[in-house]
């Protein structure tokens, strides 16, 4: 399977320009590479909105329960979930109000990049945000 991934200069436009990072899977635990990614982001300057059912709250804020839980545009869904969760995760996307789709190292879907590409998204898989972050500064 072949992605198209923006590159890295374009990933770095993207972090550039976005505020609001909604985090789908956010652990509240800090020693999870969610919490720690996203901690990070946090410290950036970046607004991290955790979207997570099972948990209350994550690096301070408030978690809601899905994605069209959040109120007002959302930059950057960025996901911690396996592969196999990515379609879902992307229809649900499809139904807000998001510029790009991005998840973490190891999570592809060619069905949801296919279904996301396919409605004009920009899509990044299999790359850490906080790295990408870290290498465009």
């Amino acid at each position: 399977m072949v992605l198209e991934i923006p590159a890295r200069a374009e990933l770095g436009e993207i972090l550039k320009k976005s505020k609001r990072i909604a985090v789908v899977g956010l652990s509240d635990k800090p020693e999870r590479t969610s919490n720690m990614v996203s901690k990070a982001m946090q410290d950036a300057g970046y607004e991290i909105i955790p979207v997570n059912p099972t948990i209350d709250e994550a690096i301070g804020v408030k978690a809601v329960k899905s994605l069209k839980d959040i109120e007002g545009h959302i930059d950057i869904v960025n996901v911690f979930r396996r592969s196999e969760h990515l379609m879902d995760v992307a229809k649900e996307f499809d139904e807000i109000d998001a510029d790009v789709f991005w998840s973490q190292l190891d999570c592809v879907s060619e069905e949801a990049y296919n279904f996301l590409k396919g409605r004009g998204y920009t899509v990044v898989m299999d790359r850490c945000i906080k790295v990408e972050h870290a290498l465009t500064k």
